[in-house]
């Protein structure tokens, strides 16, 4: 795992981040793709339709995610607290 670089912004170290880790994230995606050789590999349709959703559904939250979080005021992020008015 890469160290914070000295006075790195967090949006450097988004950015940072999120380009190491797409790029390992295509990279394997190629990879699963190398399993559709059929002189190697023996597989079926519903192995197919398996990897894909898996996939499917993890990008999808990951995704969430994202929106999610972006609609989130710093506030409502896990805060709690008790006010005299209450």
């Amino acid at each position: 795992m890469s160290a914070p670089k000295p006075e790195e912004t967090s949006r450097q170290r988004f950015v940072r981040l999120a380009n190491k880790r797409v790029a390992n994230a295509m990279d394997a995606i190629r990879l699963i793709g190398n399993l559709s050789n059929r002189s190697s590999y023996d597989y079926s349709e519903q192995d197919v339709e398996k990897i894909f959703q898996a996939l499917t559904m993890r990008l999808r939250k990951t995704e969430l995610m994202f929106k999610l979080s972006s609609q989130r005021k710093p506030s409502e992020q896990n805060a709690f607290s008790l006010s005299d008015d209450d």
